[in-house]
């Protein structure tokens, strides 16, 4: 394959101020293409979002994609096997949270474990869930209010929001906290499961702009980015998340994420590749 040429990222210490050389605008006929090809319906599984988008109302599914969101790391099969096992307990996620007292979500969830996290580590988050929805309505309530216009995207928001979900305030793996700098990968699937609207992902919360979103960086789309130089950035971490998302805010400004879920499928799913893609982009590169 011939060698990419680098889209040139720099950005200024604490903000999103981004200069994109180039490169681009010469991609994103290619990435519109690949969406147009993969962000259908049919293809969403294997993912923890095709646990959600059964439920039909949006209180069930904020609290489903939270879960499914949430328990995202491992093998897929597991992943998918632990998120059911949840949610055969509370067949409608909402009304079962409403209904509870804190003593019954604990009990029903003491001996549950997902890889390396506990029961009491999904207990709290439920808990916390169920505290919000007392206090605000819902989940999309409570986050519209912990973002502030002055935001440059979604990450005080969310870290606001955290605060909120964290009832204890203690670690909890099933809540990542942006502050000590991590990508926060499931956090941010899970905002773009519940903000944007299309094929895929469902919505739901409609208050909140898609256009402060943060790609949600797992490795496929570490990978991808970095081969498309997008970021060359080592660590998949919050920084390089930003660096991702400026990239694409650049053809995609009221929509940063729209391409996550396409350049995913290359890397997750068993019927395709990443190299014809790459091959593309990287002839489009090199005219």
């Amino acid at each position: 394959m011939k060698k990419f040429t680098s889209v040139r990222i720099s950005t200024t210490a604490g903000s999103a101020t981004t200069r994109i050389v180039s490169n681009m605008h010469t991609l994103k006929p290619a990435l519109d293409a690949l969406y147009e090809t993969w962000n259908r319906p049919e293809f969403i599984s294997p993912d923890p979002l095709q646990t959600m988008r059964g439920f039909d109302d949006s209180g069930d599914r904020e609290i489903a994609g939270l879960i499914a969101s949430s328990l995202a790391f491992g093998n897929v099969k597991q992943i998918l096997a632990s998120i059911a096992n949840v949610l055969e307990a509370m067949p409608r996620p909402a009304k079962w949270l409403d209904e509870s007292t804190p003593r019954r979500i604990e009990s029903t969830f003491k001996s549950f474990r997902h890889r390396y996290s506990t029961g009491a580590e999904l207990t709290a988050m439920l808990i916390g869930a169920k505290n919000i929805r007392e206090r605000h309505g819902n989940l999309g309530n409570a986050f519209a209010r912990c973002i502030a216009e002055a935001d440059e995207d979604i990450l005080p928001g969310l870290q606001r929001f955290i605060d909120l979900l964290n009832v204890n305030g203690s670690a909890n793996y099933l809540l990542p906290d942006p502050q000590r700098g991590s990508a926060c990968k499931r956090l941010h699937l899970y905002l773009r499961w519940m903000i944007r609207s299309d094929a895929v992902d469902p919505g739901g919360w409609t208050q909140i702009s898609p256009a402060k979103l943060i790609v949600p960086v797992d490795t496929h789309m570490h990978r991808i980015a970095k081969g498309l130089g997008l970021t060359r950035r080592n660590a998949a971490d919050l920084r390089t998340a930003r660096e991702i998302t400026a990239a694409f805010r650049i053809i995609a400004p009221e929509d940063p994420v729209r391409y996550d879920f396409a350049l995913t499928r290359l890397g997750i799913r068993k019927d395709t590749t990443p190299a014809p893609f790459m091959a593309e982009c990287s002839g489009l590169l090199l005219r």
